[in-house]
């Protein structure tokens, strides 16, 4: 169960001795929650905000009493519920990725821009040798971008990216509205070439082809400046 927001460590405090204040990004801790003894409480999350998740175990009537108790405490901060569909809106404006979209076995540490959890000098692991090849290559030949709808039309995950020229050239890995951007936004793969000259492309919208352009992610950092 996850408590989001720039007003989560508030509302969880409210059911717990541990210092919430205490616990590191990616940490965790473990401790009572809402009577609930031997929770862990991990300050992690998925929604590009502050936020905590808790594990409980699995029975309907210990989950049950968590979830009313949370929104019993996060009601004097107009607490809401809501579910994977806007977690999965939150995620793509935050620019995380998402197993089976921008994370897969398909898709290589470069081209998806992880190198910075990547360390070739320390020793061999599964994969090493592959990804030492690439870079003596000169690198992946595709590469993920962010993608804004120029045009109307909403680019969802699948849907071919074309050049201006209406070549197929590349793949949209997740796309959404973003309610907090006001604007339709996609992760996409797309050539090397065409990622590092920043062009705009089409995406290919059922039977319509809509002009996108590239932008930096996180997306909603642009629209915090």
């Amino acid at each position: 169960m996850a408590v989001q927001g720039p007003r989560a460590l508030e509302t969880l405090q409210k059911l717990t001795d541990v210092d919430l204040a205490s616990i590191k990004n990616y940490w965790f801790r473990t401790g009572a929650v809402a009577g609930v003894a031997d929770v862990l409480i991990a300050r992690t999350g998925y929604s590009g905000e502050d936020g905590f998740e808790i594990y409980l175990p699995s029975e309907a009537a210990t989950v049950e009493g968590v979830w009313n108790a949370l929104l019993d405490a996060g009601r004097d901060f107009a607490i809401r519920p809501c579910g994977l569909g806007a977690r999965n809106t939150l995620r793509l404006e935050a620019g995380m990725p998402l197993y089976g979209h921008e994370i897969s076995d398909a898709i290589n540490v470069f081209e998806a821009g992880h190198e910075r959890w990547l360390k070739l000098d320390k020793g061999d692991f599964i994969g090493r040798e592959a990804l030492l090849a690439i870079q003596a290559a000169g690198g992946p030949a595709r590469k993920l971008v962010g993608l804004e709808m120029v045009e109307r039309g909403i680019a969802r995950d699948g849907y071919f990216v074309l050049s201006l020229d209406g070549e197929q050239i590349g793949t949209i890995t997740s796309g959404s509205p973003a309610p907090f951007l006001k604007t339709n936004i996609a992760l996409a793969l797309v050539p090397a070439a065409v990622a590092a000259r920043g062009e705009e492309v089409l995406v290919q919208v059922r039977a319509n082809q809509v002009r996108a352009k590239q932008v930096p992610t996180p997306f909603y950092k642009r629209a915090r400046k």
